[in-house]
């Protein structure tokens, strides 16, 4: 069944040595295997998976572009090795600029296969529309993050605010959740899911039970879902 999958024991292989010899002429000499086993495998795996999403919702968007580059923008890192050591993917709305939106996001490396739905660091107006809409909405805000199918297949994590946002309630019932920056849910996997002929089918299966929860995020920030 290996031979019917996306990734395989060389995607690991390969991004375990990338950490290890992160230099331009080590990936030079070993591109090729990045292409054979990475980045031709991810393209692969967007186009199969792309299907399913559009049965989750018709707004995200899965072609080439979904794939992350490889190579890092140093520009402001104290780190300045080039290149990524992990593939990331990303199925962002069709209504999107970049990745501060709603998006369903997966990714691959050693001992770090992870899926992620939701927003990473929302720019102030959509994260001020967000904490607005859970005031508003707050029976339809607990049933996305509360609910049995949605906690049992997320957590949500990223950064928090110490106290409440200015101009909200500190006494509001749902303070707590009003002190997000993040709004992201992810689900730790292991390298078996990533490496299984099924992943396309399997990961929609993930991505479904956070359709409620992405459903709200999109009505709050004024997108359709």
């Amino acid at each position: 069944m290996a031979d019917d999958a996306f990734f395989t024991k060389e995607t690991f292989r390969f991004l375990r040595e990338l950490a290890k010899n992160n230099r331009r002429d080590w990936f030079d000499g070993n591109r090729a295997r990045y292409d054979e086993h990475v980045r031709d495998p991810a393209l692969r795996f967007i186009e199969a998976f792309a299907p399913h999403l559009a049965a989750l919702s018709p707004h995200f968007h899965a072609g080439p572009r979904s794939l992350f580059r490889i190579h890092k923008d140093t520009r402001f890192s104290k780190d300045k090795t080039p290149y990524k050591t992990h593939t990331g993917i990303q199925f962002r709305h069709d209504q999107a600029k970049d990745v501060h939106a709603p998006g369903y996001y997966f990714h691959i490396e050693p001992r770090s296969v992870f899926v992620a739905v939701g927003l990473w660091h929302p720019e102030g107006p959509s994260l001020r529309r967000i904490r607005e809409h859970i005031v508003e909405e707050p029976a339809a805000w607990k049933k996305a993050s509360r609910g049995a199918k949605f906690t049992r297949a997320f957590t949500m994590e990223g950064e928090r605010l110490s106290r409440p946002p200015r101009g909200f309630d500190p006494e509001h019932p749902l303070a707590e959740d009003l002190k997000w920056k993040d709004f992201i849910a992810y689900r730790d996997l292991d390298q078996a899911f990533a490496t299984g002929p099924r992943l396309p089918a399997e990961l929609a299966r993930l991505c479904a039970a956070g359709s409620g929860y992405m459903a709200f995020l999109c009505k709050a920030v004024g997108v359709p879902f």
